[in-house]
């Protein structure tokens, strides 16, 4: 959390900074990330009652406010001159909106959320997906982990009491669980390699599919994500390594662990003992948190680095190659929380 806050003082803006490259300052802040960094303070200031989270999670959801596109949506990769709408993007941003609706009741958050709801509703297919408004950083053809933006649609349905959002983000996840294959992989779900997809982009799918199953009472949904966080657990390594690339028969596809992904992934275990209470989810929630915490670096004299969590291990994989990611942080406070509470 101390990381995330450097990252967020150390633009002109309120956002959170993208992450920092090694050997290098702060990036530009990164309207995306900076969505669901919002939900964590919201989240972490109810938990702590630390007043200063909540006002730094305000300042996040004013600046998205304030860089919010015309047609409601939020623009892809970093802050730029020459934005472009981006389908997941909003649905993150949508995920920090409305979890400050929830805690102030703020009617520029329900306007901003309501915004955003029209365009990714305006947009979508009738089948439940989104073809048209990806970023033009993603691979618009594997895209399946957009049910996590749906999830940020639910959640801003629930905040707002609009049944047509819920509906929207329900057809987009039952989308997802007619792709789902009988070994629980879910295709087509990576920004980059579709056949060999990052544990990161996958993780989105569990999440989204979880989020969106719990607000509906959907137990299909949540058994479609566990399906494939089932086999996750069969392929973890006794260290708590998981592969950071995979293909559809959850072989190995590269050496190095996506730390971000096996973050996120901790998180949809913890979520799925609370709602069953199988021991076999606690006790990989343990190992690969075990994992996570021995490669997350608490000591390092430039505070650049302290307390952030690069994208891959070791940190020359090719995700996030040498970089402190803000997002991988974040998912480590998430990952950590939900450990606690499984433990209490």
């Amino acid at each position: 959390m101390q990381w995330l806050k450097r990252a967020q003082d150390a633009g002109t803006d309120r956002g959170v900074a993208y992450g920092v490259m090694f050997g290098q300052d702060f990036d530009a802040s990164y309207p995306e990330t900076t969505g669901y960094i919002c939900q964590t303070f919201v989240q972490q200031a109810q938990v702590s009652g630390d007043t200063d989270l909540l006002r730094r999670a305000i300042e996040m959801a004013d600046w998205e406010i304030a860089i919010q596109l015309p047609e409601g949506a939020v623009m892809g990769g970093r802050i730029n001159a020459h934005p472009t709408p981006a389908v997941f993007n909003t649905g993150m941003v949508l995920l920090g909106w409305s979890a400050l609706i929830g805690r102030t009741g703020e009617d520029r958050f329900k306007q901003a959320a309501r915004r955003a709801s029209d365009w990714l509703v305006s947009i979508q297919e009738t089948d439940g997906t989104w073809v048209r408004g990806h970023s033009q950083y993603s691979n618009a053809g594997s895209t399946l982990y957009n049910v996590k933006a749906a999830w940020g649609l639910c959640e801003a349905g629930k905040a707002l009491g609009e049944e047509r959002y819920i509906r929207a983000a329900v057809r987009n996840a039952e989308y997802c669980l007619s792709r789902q294959m009988p070994n629980g992989w879910l295709p087509d779900c990576c920004l980059s390699d579709p056949l060999l997809p990052l544990l990161h982009t996958l993780a989105y799918s569990m999440q989204g599919l979880i989020g969106i199953g719990k607000i509906t009472g959907r137990g299909d949904l949540i058994d479609c994500a566990r399906r494939l966080a089932d086999a996750e657990i069969r392929i973890m390594r006794s260290d708590g390594f998981i592969p950071g690339r995979q293909d559809s028969t959850f072989r190995p596809a590269v050496e190095w662990c996506c730390l971000t992904g096996s973050a996120q992934t901790s998180m949809v275990w913890s979520e799925l003992y609370l709602l069953t209470h199988e021991e076999k989810y606690r006790a990989a929630v343990l190992r690969i948190n075990r994992y996570l915490m021995a490669r997350h670096d608490i000591r390092n004299p430039d505070l650049r680095l302290r307390g952030g969590v690069p994208g891959s291990w070791p940190v020359w994989g090719d995700y996030g190659r040498l970089r402190i990611l803000n997002w991988a942080t974040k998912f480590l406070v998430d990952a950590l929380a939900l450990e606690a509470k499984i433990s209490s």
